[in-house]
């Protein structure tokens, strides 16, 4: 992730928020209908909203990038949004987005098929590569249309990052884990957060399944234990953001962000799926728990940002969060089905508040605060629509096949050595000695960015 650009509510100027207030007229529009109990109506839903979100994109259009969205939208919520449109087609089974995808993907592979383009290298992080990394192994797992022969496999690419991430485990600071930044020159270098960590052990996990490649599960394995050492989850599961390795990640960013959870519970049920054990079973139910926290109580079983959304201080990357959170609580319940019950609950709670919501604009535009009822909240943007697309086209969860693996149904092709011809240099681009003075300076912009978050942020746990 990346600290935000200036930029208006939801990604969308001031002048159109203030545009589709006038249109509104402050009243209550018609939001997108939505009967829980009928599939066809979550899947016309689905399509609205995912139609919303693709109207941002210009990737296809004459003058666009495929796999970018136009600022203020990062790299990495491109990824993201392209895992959303395969989780679109896998519960739907509508083809329109299948051939845009496929190209934003491609392009975005980088020269080494490792997800590190030149365009975006000199600013990658490891949660940022991670990201279009789970766009590729979700498409391995739901049998998202193969590439053709000649291109990078879905399940290549998974394996790609994951093999390039192991070379950064860096045992010099804090005894392990991944920076946040894989390049010393960019904000964040001395910070060790629990998304990047996170990512890793999910695709770790996942990657295990799929392959039943006991390398993977050993790693995941470690990767969880490093995280429990730090501290980086308390004894009641709950994530926190991450750690400073100039105080040896000793003092942790307690603030709690809703995909932390996720990454992490479906890392454990899939880790439970692999293994059968007790203790990754504990873990996950521990895990699932400890999510109540994102769900409100009045309205119940509601989801919300519960750092950043009641006080309307959500930026543009914060916006998306609660669609990995409902991305990954679905998959979970395929991995682990005792969660089933407590999962639907929940998702279905959410999606009926999303839908009502997604009054803005033209009348699918969604807000972020699902909780408001169908009164809009005047947000809008990718994220938004991201969040309300996952959360409402998740609720078809039980009708949907499970995760194949290469041995049950699977389809994409495999390279274990993938990444192997890659390396953390950035294309084109001379590293400058690291020194004491740059150490320092790096500290001390961690340290803005961290007083920037916890500012922006009303809740945290003590």
């Amino acid at each position: 992730m990346r600290l935000p650009l200036k930029a208006s509510p939801g990604g969308c100027s001031l002048w159109s928020a203030l545009v589709s207030s006038i249109l509104l007229g402050g009243r209550v529009a018609n939001a997108i209908a939505l009967s829980i109990e009928d599939p066809k109506s979550i899947a016309a839903a689905a399509k609205i909203v995912a139609d919303g979100m693709m109207s941002f994109y210009n990737g296809n259009q004459t003058g666009g990038i495929p796999g970018l969205f136009p600022q203020p939208y990062y790299w990495w919520e491109a990824g993201a949004a392209m895992g959303s449109l395969i989780d679109y087609w896998y519960y739907t089974g509508n083809t329109e987005y299948v051939d845009v995808v496929t190209e934003a993907m491609l392009f975005q592979v980088g020269p080494n098929d490792d997800f590190m383009p030149p365009n975006q290298t000199k600013s990658e992080g490891n949660d940022d590569q991670s990201f279009w990394a789970f766009a590729a192994m979700s498409a391995a797992e739901t049998k998202f249309p193969d590439p053709p022969a000649n291109k990078p496999q879905w399940l290549a690419l998974a394996q790609a990052v994951f093999n390039l991430q192991t070379t950064r485990w860096a045992n010099d600071t804090c005894d392990g884990g991944l920076r946040w930044q894989i390049f010393p020159f960019n904000n964040g270098w001395n910070y060790k957060n629990t998304i990047s960590n996170g990512c890793f052990f999910n695709l770790a996990a996942r990657l295990a399944r799929y392959t039943g490649n006991q390398t993977y599960s050993d790693w995941a394995e470690k990767m969880y234990d490093w995280v429990e050492s730090k501290g980086l989850v308390s004894s009641d599961f709950r994530f926190f953001d991450g750690a400073d390795v100039v105080g040896n990640c000793v003092t942790v960013n307690r603030i709690q962000w809703s995909y932390n959870a996720g990454v992490f519970l479906l890392g454990a049920a899939t880790m439970y799926n692999v293994t059968g054990s007790e203790k990754w079973k504990s873990r996950t139910q521990g895990i699932l728990d400890a999510t109540s926290v994102f769900f409100t109580t009045e309205p119940p079983d509601v989801m919300h940002e519960v750092a950043c959304e009641a006080g309307g201080k959500c930026n543009v990357d914060q916006r998306s969060f609660k669609a990995y959170l409902a991305r990954w609580m679905a998959a979970t319940t395929k991995m682990a089905p005792f969660t089933t019950e407590v999962v639907l609950k929940r998702l279905r709670a959410s999606a009926q508040a999303a839908a009502a919501q997604c009054i803005g604009a033209s009348g699918s535009a969604c807000g972020v605060r699902w909780t408001q009822g169908p009164t809009w909240d005047g947000s809008t943007g990718v994220g938004e629509q991201m969040s309300a697309l996952e959360v409402i086209q998740s609720t078809l969860i039980t009708d949907s096949p499970p995760p194949v693996t290469a041995k049950l149904g699977g389809t994409s092709k495999g390279d274990p050595s993938a990444g192997s011809s890659g390396d953390n240099s950035v294309v084109d681009f001379v590293l400058e000695p690291v020194t004491t003075g740059d150490r320092v300076g790096a500290g001390f912009l961690t340290l803005l960015i961290l007083v920037g978050v916890i500012g922006g942020a009303w809740w945290m746990v003590l």
